[in-house]
């Protein structure tokens, strides 16, 4: 028995983002199904027409398409389980491209199964559905530095004058190389000749990953802050080091990538203007690379996490004799993880970190192994304040309290 398609859309993707094409109505109301229409993006495919220059059946392809409606979506991993139960998509010829053509089987059922390629199906075109993988990469990366830049403006706002004037400091080496990347975007979205433009950026490159480098480097020496150190105070010291640095560098890295995205953009232009039947081969190669470098970024900051995360389970480990000391490391990890995660975020990184709590003084003192920390560390000891007299005697680890309150730190 046949079903009636009331509507069909075609999708695509690079393995960063998707694409969704059709009648602009199929592709709201498929978007709308899978729970994905508010964070879709339009997606110009009129460049298309610049983009595929050789072939009868590609051109025609291009004419019948760049009519099409279509919406970008960043891929998550929560996206991407939607998609995948909204039809899923399959490996197309073109390596690194997966593709699918979905059809509606009604308003009422507003089910979508995958259905035979029409005639004008970007699968039937590998030259095309290369073309649109350009497009893709670019659009992505321009998106990104978006994010990027309305992130370097966040992490301003937790900066005092002295980081921000380090930040600028280094920033300010990257000063030629931004220039030369805004005036060639500028000139870009005038329609510019790709080029002319590509002469313009072509040096660039180096300046930039030298200044990422050495953040990478700063980066990582942060995460030997807290490398041996088990006392509150000495942990405190370290973390909010940590928290004021972390911003510093992140701020840093977030300009490098935000320009490199950029560079890439002109890049790509470039090859798709003198070379392009090697568009796929290079735009997988700046794929690769580009998730090379980073993937060593992300590490360095889930270490650093990891490391101040143990900070602050040791400070939360020593509530009884060093609460206030113990809930300003705790404090300062919190913080630290907002600022990481903040940039892990444009980067298409999702964090699973919940912020740790702070013991309560009174739940700490009824657990042994918080009276045994204080006993090893305080030995025979009085600590007064706040109205309490609080005993911690070596042998036993017993404790002795007046009034129930809890120590000053």
């Amino acid at each position: 028995m046949s079903v009636e398609m009331s509507g069909e859309v075609e999708l695509f993707s690079d393995g960063e983002g998707v694409v969704v094409a059709g009648d602009p109505s199929a592709v709201e109301r498929f978007l709308g199904h899978a729970g994905l229409l508010e964070q879709a993006q339009q997606f110009d495919l009129s460049r298309l027409s610049t983009v595929v220059k050789a072939g009868a059946d590609a051109v025609t392809t291009v004419s019948g398409i760049v009519e099409q409606s279509a919406m970008y979506l960043k891929l998550t991993p929560e996206s991407a389980q939607r998609l995948k139960d909204a039809g899923g998509l399959m490996k197309s010829k073109t390596k690194g491209i997966s593709h699918a053509m979905l059809g509606e089987t009604g308003k009422k059922s507003l089910k979508w199964l995958q259905v035979e390629d029409g005639p004008r199906s970007l699968l039937f075109n590998p030259a095309v559905l290369s073309g649109v993988g350009g497009l893709m990469s670019q659009f992505a990366q321009h998106s990104e530095a978006h994010e990027l830049r309305a992130l370097l403006l966040r992490i301003d706002e937790k900066l005092d004058d002295v980081r921000r004037a380090q930040r600028d400091a280094v920033l300010a080496r990257m000063t030629g190389a931004a220039a030369a990347i805004d005036e060639a975007m500028t000139i870009r979205g005038q329609g510019g000749d790709p080029k002319t433009l590509w002469d313009k950026v072509s040096g660039v490159s180096d300046t930039i990953l030298n200044v990422q480098d050495e953040a990478l480097l700063e980066l990582r020496a942060l995460v030997d802050k807290v490398d041996g150190k088990s006392r509150t105070g000495q942990l405190k010291r370290a973390v909010q080091e940590i928290e004021r640095e972390v911003a510093v560098q992140l701020a840093i890295l977030a300009r490098s990538f935000e320009l490199q995205d950029e560079f890439r953009v002109v890049e790509l232009d470039h090859v798709l203007a003198t070379a392009p039947e090697k568009l796929e081969s290079h735009r997988l190669g700046l794929s690769i690379a580009r998730e090379k470098r980073r993937a060593g970024v992300v590490e360095c900051t889930m270490q650093l996490m990891s490391r101040v995360d143990a900070a602050g389970v040791i400070a939360n480990g020593n509530i009884v004799l060093h609460a206030r000391a113990a809930r300003a490391v705790i404090d300062s990890v919190n913080a630290t993880a907002v600022i990481v995660d903040d940039f892990h975020a444009p980067l298409g990184v999702e964090s699973a970190r919940a912020s740790l709590a702070v013991i309560p003084w009174g739940e700490a003192l009824g657990d042994p192994r918080q009276r045994r920390a204080a006993a090893k560390e305080a030995g025979q000891k009085v600590l007064v304040g706040a109205g309490a007299v609080i005993t911690v005697a070596a042998s036993g680890y017993g404790l002795a309290t007046k009034n129930g309150s809890k120590p000053s730190s």
